[in-house]
């Protein structure tokens, strides 16, 4: 099982100083939250993509993504957003390739609809048609990443003829791709339609819905000839916040928990833990927590915290960082894999899914071109 952190990248002003860091400050601590990951031994480092005050997560993931693929060697580094709806299918398909080249594969991707509904017009799109265009635009995606030659027509960008999206995946195997979802029963379906990764994010859902959603993905990745539903490969968000006694954590994380944008002046930190994954504590009342997740999801490959959020120092951060891998993900690792059947996979990662497909294949397009207008010397004639 595969355990990572993801981070929204807010600038959230800190409520016990005052003090509200810097984009230049947010963003040099996102590098050092994943390289932390990393030397503790996570799994998965995912960003999300904004495109709007108060946040820096990276309007493009890539440029983020890269530059950690060159500062670390072992952890997978994903988003935990990529905007299916409002960003051109053809640029996402060369960005990501390009970019699991350079990280020899560690690359994978949640597609999802984002959050602020203004998005949509800004890049020249209709809010009302997002599921529509999560659709189209990701069947264009998977598209480009399997055939080397497409020709393709649709509702929401001019046709293509004749195109190849360079460079083509590495070793001919195309990143793996999960559907973010918290509510919308469509995505679960393209999900399960092609036998893709679903994720959902309840980070502010009770376990009841968590559990509709996720059965409703396993139904129909069954029902589309993929596996067996308990095969089927799911991923759930959480939110953590620790110290070694569980007193000492509930002091220090409630100012942070009462002025965060996303639910400050709102529920109780109780209601809130009791009612979501959020949960402030010791390491061992987190890891009693996660460790019941598969008995309302079934067996699932990946759990993705989030622990950057609220105006919390880097220091602080770094800190639950360490307890994560030191404490918390080492036990949770050991019961829950210790109690997956042996037909359940594991979460899918560039190795494994090279091996599935037969080995490593060069997938370069080996075609003359001319240089001005693309087209080949024979068609030009």
């Amino acid at each position: 099982m595969q355990f990572g952190i993801f981070t929204v990248g807010d600038v959230t002003t800190d409520p016990t100083t005052g003090r509200t860091p810097t984009e230049n400050e947010r963003i040099k601590a996102t590098v050092a939250i994943a390289k932390k990951a990393e030397e503790v031994g996570l799994d998965v480092f995912a960003t999300g993509e904004h495109h709007n005050p108060p946040f820096v997560a990276p309007p493009n993931p890539t440029v983020l993504l890269a530059n950690l693929a060159a500062q670390t060697e072992r952890i997978i580094l994903s988003t935990s957003t990529t905007l299916i709806t409002t960003n051109d299918p053809v640029r996402l398909a060369e960005d990501y390739a390009y970019l699991q080249h350079l990280a020899d594969g560690r690359i994978d991707l949640m597609m999802g609809r984002g959050n602020t509904g203004p998005v949509y017009p800004w890049f020249g799109k209709d809010i009302r048609q997002g599921v529509e265009l999560a659709v189209e635009n990701y069947a264009l995606l998977h598209k480009l990443w399997r055939e080397d030659v497409v020709d393709w027509q649709g509702r929401f960008r001019t046709p293509l003829q004749g195109f190849t999206s360079v460079p083509r995946p590495l070793d001919g195997v195309p990143p793996f791709v999960w559907h973010g979802s918290i509510r919308t029963p469509e995505i679960a379906e393209q999900a399960a339609y092609y036998g893709d990764g679903f994720f959902h994010n309840n980070i502010f859902w009770p376990i009841t819905h968590t559990k509709q959603m996720v059965a409703l993905y396993r139904r129909r990745f069954e029902h589309y000839g993929h596996g067996s539903a308990d095969q089927a490969i799911v991923g759930l968000g959480g939110q953590v916040f620790m110290r070694k006694s569980s007193q000492d954590a509930k002091r220090e994380f409630r100012p942070y928990f009462d002025n965060a944008p996303v639910y400050g002046h709102g529920p109780s930190m109780e209601d809130f833990t009791e009612q979501t994954p959020l949960t402030v504590g010791s390491p061992q009342e987190v890891i009693d927590r996660y460790a019941t997740m598969r008995d309302h999801v079934g067996d699932y490959q990946r759990q993705l915290f989030l622990i950057d959020h609220a105006g919390l120092p880097l220091k602080t951060v770094l800190e639950q960082i360490d307890m994560l891998g030191e404490e918390v993900v080492p036990v949770l690792r050991k019961e829950l894999d210790s109690k997956r059947p042996a037909h359940v996979p594991d979460a899918p990662t560039h190795a494994s899914r090279v091996a599935a497909a037969g080995g490593k294949n060069d997938s370069t397009v080996y075609a003359p071109a001319d240089d001005v207008t693309g087209a080949s010397p024979a068609a030009a004639r």
